[in-house]
């Protein structure tokens, strides 16, 4: 639902266009509503962008877990807790709360990546060196790409 990478720039507001490629998934999702949360792969920061459903979805299945398992206290306390909801204005675009911005470094100039049921929204020079690391890694694990059965 969600693929590609699309370049895009912040706004002196905080506000950065979805692209046009997303926002017709989520029409077709009938989706006005995002939920934008804090994310890290490794040490690269960046935000995790779920249509309201799919956060729902989430949410459903974290109160479906033992609530005093110290792994889901942390996850929640990180995940959830930094979760922000996002409305998608009549020229596409969002607004992304300060804390958010600068837990993942985003200034300006951004990359929107497509991650299947949701996307994410990097810094673009954190982008480029997480790809380039991710890149190699992924490509040379023999292992792990027949496992993908392409």
């Amino acid at each position: 639902m969600f693929r590609g990478h699309f370049e895009h720039a912040v706004d002196e507001k905080g506000r950065v266009a979805v692209p046009i490629q997303f926002r017709e998934a989520l029409s077709g999702l009938q989706e006005e509503r995002l939920v934008a949360t804090k994310f890290r792969i490794g040490t690269y920061r960046c935000l995790d962008v779920y249509p309201f459903a799919a956060w729902r979805r989430l949410e459903n299945s974290l109160l479906a877990k033992n609530r005093f398992d110290p792994r889901y206290v942390r996850f929640r306390n990180v995940y959830v807790s930094g979760a922000h909801e996002l409305a998608i204005d009549a020229q596409g675009r969002v607004l992304l709360p300060p804390l958010l911005r600068e837990y993942a470094g985003i200034a300006r100039d951004v990359m929107i990546t497509g991650d299947v049921d949701k996307f994410r929204i990097w810094d673009q020079q954190v982008w480029q060196r997480a790809f380039s690391e991710h890149e190699d890694k992924v490509l040379d694990d023999e292992e792990f790409l027949a496992g993908l059965d392409l």
